[in-house]
């Protein structure tokens, strides 16, 4: 089976082709394609936009096609920035704008004594058929926020997100180290359970 990802993250389509490898007979980009299309992500919840993404696409290419959503969740945020993780400081896109955010935000909270850092990083993952069902797959990785950038691999809040698992960033890990742990690699990981 070929697949197409409706994706244009650079980063999101190396990691995804890397964990997909030898279970498709293809996998190919929007760029392969020549699709250049921005999809609005106007659902509520990682599941709803990735099935938006997903769909979307399916039905241009008539083929299956697979999509991410992922954010950053904190618990003293109360789960922000979640769906809004790639825009949280607004348009245009920007991590260091993103990460900037996110700290100013806990720093404010901290006035009062220290508050609960404990994160999670969560992606659904779905692949889409062109006649509109699909499965999905979910998957969490936590850490805590460290207020010192520590990496240069990864991207968005990868050098602010210290992995338990890991005992260092996601942004002081090397690939293979993230893809075990990560949570696309989890969600998937559940996807191909269920394909």
């Amino acid at each position: 089976m070929k697949a197409v990802l409706a994706s244009n993250n650079k980063h999101k389509l190396v990691e995804i082709k890397t964990m997909l490898e030898g279970k498709f007979e293809d996998i190919l980009t929007l760029k392969d394609l020549n699709i250049d299309i921005e999809i609005e992500e106007n659902g509520s919840t990682f599941e709803e936009n990735s099935y938006i993404k997903a769909s979307t696409i399916a039905k241009m290419t008539g083929m299956p096609a697979i999509a991410d959503d992922s954010g950053l969740c904190v618990a003293v945020l109360n789960g922000e920035p979640n769906i809004y993780s790639a825009r949280y400081a607004g348009e245009p896109c920007d991590d260091a704008k993103n990460n900037k955010k996110l700290l100013d935000k806990i720093h404010a909270l901290e006035k009062d004594g220290p508050v609960d850092r404990t994160a999670y990083f969560q992606s659904v993952v779905v692949l889409c058929y062109p006649d509109g069902s699909y499965i999905s797959g979910s998957g969490r990785t936590y850490g805590q926020i460290i207020d010192e950038y520590r990496g240069n691999n990864g991207f968005g809040y990868d050098p602010l997100f210290l992995s338990d698992e890991l005992g260092k960033t996601f942004g002081e890990a090397v690939m293979d180290e993230k893809n075990t742990i990560s949570h696309r690699s989890r969600a998937l990981k559940d996807l191909l359970t269920k394909l």
